[in-house]
């Protein structure tokens, strides 16, 4: 079954960051590194998302930190739970910390996307919690959690358990004030230096700013907070809801099929050549978002081994 870290464990040696050996090296020692980034004969670099269409465009690499922002209520948890389905099927170790929502709730959202629909059978629960066994964590701790303790319980699980993608939901979650522009700027410092010392991929989701509607994709200029947070971050993902198509459905204006019922936004990619939109349709029965308005669900656990 997935693994619960409790708030009990001793953390006080994660507190204070590492110091780190600086080297300066010449430029040829990197000549096999660069050669592998144009020419690696395994493809690119990371875990993938997912769509296959996003496949070519788009890779959690090791080092980084991505920025998952959107505004509230337009399915950002959602999205990032079924990526990190899609993680764990590549064998990647991931560990949630939902300080939102409670460990049961996670995985139960977690589970149905993996089922293909809802409710899923005993069996299945079982089975799922059986096959995900070494690759989920979750962090259980509801709330807030001040951010040098959540800094301590990353490194603890880049340590000891070698998660290779640590989720935080949210930023707000984090003990730092909406206009504490030095802290969060600190904390984000904090974030992509122990991504880039141990080769991990952290997922932060954060809010957006309301706009005058939400009809309108928001962009990574509108995160909450000081600018610095999308500056240090390498990647910035939107999720956004096509609320007009809801809104016109309900009222029974014409079929809209045709148009995505969410758009992943890409507005920062520091070492990936794309940035852009992907179309996402939603399916409601296993709450799992699809490439095409035309496919079933995903089967997302097909290549796990338990």
């Amino acid at each position: 079954m997935a693994h619960l870290l409790p708030d009990s464990i001793d953390f006080k040696a994660y507190m204070a960051d590492t110091d780190s050996e600086h080297k300066v090296r010449p430029a040829s020692a990197y000549a096999d590194d660069v050669v592998a980034h144009f020419h690696s004969p395994t493809g690119p670099v990371g875990a993938r998302m997912p769509w296959p269409k996003t496949h070519a465009q788009f890779r959690f690499r090791p080092g980084e930190v991505t920025l998952w922002g959107g505004m509230n209520g337009h399915g950002k948890s959602l999205v990032l739970g079924q990526v990190c389905l899609g993680l764990i099927a590549q064998q990647q170790r991931a560990c949630i910390a939902s300080m939102e929502m409670r460990p049961t709730m996670t995985l139960a959202r977690i589970c149905r996307q993996a089922f293909g629909s809802s409710p899923p059978t005993q069996e299945f629960i079982r089975s799922f919690h059986a096959g995900t066994n070494r690759w989920l964590w979750l962090y259980d701790q509801q709330g807030t959690v001040r951010a040098q303790k959540l800094l301590a319980v990353i490194r603890y699980c880049a340590d000891k358990l070698k998660v290779h993608h640590f989720v935080i939901d949210s930023l707000m979650k984090c003990g730092l004030g909406e206009d504490d522009y030095n802290g969060q700027k600190a904390f984000l410092d904090a974030l992509c230096s122990i991504a880039r010392d141990n080769g991990m991929h952290i997922h932060l989701v954060a809010h957006s700013r309301k706009g005058a509607n939400e009809f309108a994709p928001p962009g990574k200029m509108d995160v909450k907070g000081t600018g610095a947070i999308t500056d240090q971050v390498d990647n910035v993902l939107t999720v956004w809801r096509n609320k007009q198509k809801e809104r016109d459905i309900e009222d029974g204006k014409g079929d809209r099929s045709r148009e995505p019922d969410a758009l992943l936004i890409c507005d920062k990619q520091r070492n990936g050549d794309w940035e852009g939109k992907v179309a996402l349709w939603f399916h409601a029965a296993s709450t799992q978002f699809l490439q095409n308005g035309i496919d079933g669900p995903m089967d997302l656990m097909a290549r796990l081994e338990g």
